[in-house]
């Protein structure tokens, strides 16, 4: 089954007003690979969406960074999905590592899990553990998944590992409970892009190389066939996030299981242009 190209811009925290209306008129005048060959989101921080929406060429979709797992309400700087609704924004982002980890979205949650566990008959070794916390915290965020689903929003997900976890061999224990936890409460895939992050490639000049993209889009793609279903497993876009940039995307994008990129520091360049016409390896193929 093809799969659309899917090329996806985070601009995280950065910009002025001023350097986003730069932004867009770099991305609004770039010769780009048709829309029926790739689709193109991009995600400024909250506060320029409006902006970005009402100025960006229309073919090209508008992500939020984030929303919050439920109704709005008494949630201090949170964004609610009815929020971005109402913005006619379409998209968000939701898991992303840096809200995973840097900001200990659920530092709670981690501590009781922890204890339970080690409380717990089963408890084999430490790796266990972590591999259990990773489910228990991935949890809040596949209750974001579904929560901005059921409002008619589109998710990209991000599930990935830190350099750590890779060298330890459990790559794929971290990944498949992060999606678990996805899996468990949705049961429609169609407005799901599943985003690839290894931790340590994000923001480093690090990236996976074609290979090991590969292999853990590929071994993704297995666990979504034999735990989900496999029209599910054929059909949902994984892409890949780690200092994608101009030099590397042809190569990445040339993989079988990959299907796109979440890009991040070169979504703010010219070079995001070039990104997204990696889409052409895959229509020529």
């Amino acid at each position: 089954m093809a799969r659309k190209f899917f090329v996806g811009g985070n601009w995280k925290c950065n910009g002025t007003s001023e350097e986003v209306k730069k932004i867009v008129s770099i991305l609004n005048d770039g010769k780009v690979a048709s829309a029926d060959v790739v689709d193109v989101v991009v995600s400024p921080p909250f506060v320029f969406l409006p902006l970005v929406k009402s100025s960006l060429r229309p073919e090209f979709h508008v992500a939020a960074q984030n929303c919050w797992v439920k109704k709005g309400g008494a949630y201090t700087g949170e964004i609610s999905a009815e929020m971005l609704v109402n913005l006619d924004i379409p998209w968000v982002i939701l898991g992303h590592s840096e809200r995973r980890q840097l900001l200990s979205e659920s530092n709670e949650a981690s501590c009781l899990c922890a204890k339970r566990l080690y409380l717990s008959s089963n408890f084999f070794d430490i790796q266990y553990l972590l591999i259990h916390i990773f489910y228990f915290l991935g949890q809040f965020v596949g209750d974001k998944v579904a929560y901005a689903l059921s409002k008619g929003l589109k998710v990209i997900a991000c599930v990935g590992e830190t350099l750590e976890q890779r060298e330890s061999g459990a790559t794929m224990d971290v990944v498949a409970a992060q999606t678990k936890a996805i899996a468990e409460r949705i049961s429609d895939w169609t407005n799901v892009v599943v985003a690839y992050e290894p931790v340590w490639a994000i923001g480093t000049g690090k990236v996976a190389t074609p290979a090991q993209a590969q292999e853990v889009h590929s071994e993704l793609r297995k666990w979504l066939q034999t735990n989900v279903s496999a029209d599910v497993a054929a059909s949902t876009r994984i892409i890949y996030g780690g200092s994608v940039s101009g030099a590397n995307c042809k190569e990445l994008a040339a993989q079988p299981d990959v299907d796109g990129f979440l890009v991040g520091g070169a979504s703010l360049k010219p070079e995001f242009v070039d990104i997204i016409n990696a889409a052409t390896v895959k229509s020529s193929a």
